[in-house]
């Protein structure tokens, strides 16, 4: 199952409701792409799996906005 490592974002599951009201189970997957990332701790690139709306946020707040939560 992908997984974002930094937000932990993963997939959902859910109904599609028809016109007629019947209900058929679906899942929507996380938009997760394997991305080299520079860690500067560790002063080197990182493989990790991230999502998308991770990656805007690290590339606009830079990796304090994901201290907090990791």
């Amino acid at each position: 199952m992908a997984k974002c490592q930094l937000t932990g974002k993963a997939r959902m599951s859910g109904n599609l409701v028809s016109h007629s009201n019947r209900k058929t189970r679906t899942v929507r997957k996380a938009n997760i792409r394997s991305k080299r990332i520079w860690d500067p701790e560790k002063g080197m690139y990182v493989r990790m799996n991230v999502s998308v709306r991770a990656l805007r946020t690290l590339s606009r707040k830079g990796w304090s906005a994901f201290k907090q939560n990791v």
